[in-house]
């Protein structure tokens, strides 16, 4: 089977997610990023940053919640593809250690990722994701009771 330029792309994109989630690393997530300006990443544990700068102290930050994972796979739901900007949806799935504890945990992320050309590679330029998977009542937007 002959995989297409970016079908190579995220199966690399996805080895790195591997890497973030199940081992705490960053790097090589942090090396299919954009270092413009105009990166973006809203990841599940803080608001969202903009800039290479940002974005890399929150990746590192965010990897060291993770560690000794075993599992980790992705469900394609949408993808669109110009010559020069891509996006995938996805659910990602991970059994991994989070926040120190001892216990493997079943983690499951809506993503969106979106990819554009620069100096003839792909880079991702905007991240998302968070935890919503299932359908959620009306008034989960709204503040709880200690954010009044």
């Amino acid at each position: 089977m002959h995989l297409s330029e970016f079908d190579q792309v995220i199966e690399r994109y996805h080895g790195a997610l591997r890497e973030f989630c199940l081992n705490g690393n960053p790097e090589p997530v942090q090396e299919m990023y954009s270092q413009r300006d105009d990166a973006s990443l809203g990841n599940p544990f803080g608001p969202f940053v903009r800039g290479w700068k940002q974005v890399a102290e929150t990746t590192e930050r965010a990897a060291a919640h993770y560690s000794n994972g075993e599992q980790c796979t992705f469900e394609r739901v949408a993808e669109f593809a110009t010559p020069d900007l891509r996006y995938i949806v996805e659910v990602e799935r991970y059994k991994t250690r989070v926040g120190g504890s001892q216990d493997l945990a079943t983690v499951a992320l809506r993503a969106t990722t979106i990819f554009r050309t620069e100096d003839g590679a792909w880079r991702i330029v905007h991240r998302h994701a968070d935890p919503i998977t299932t359908l959620q009542p009306a008034e989960s937007v709204l503040p709880g009771p200690a954010a009044a």
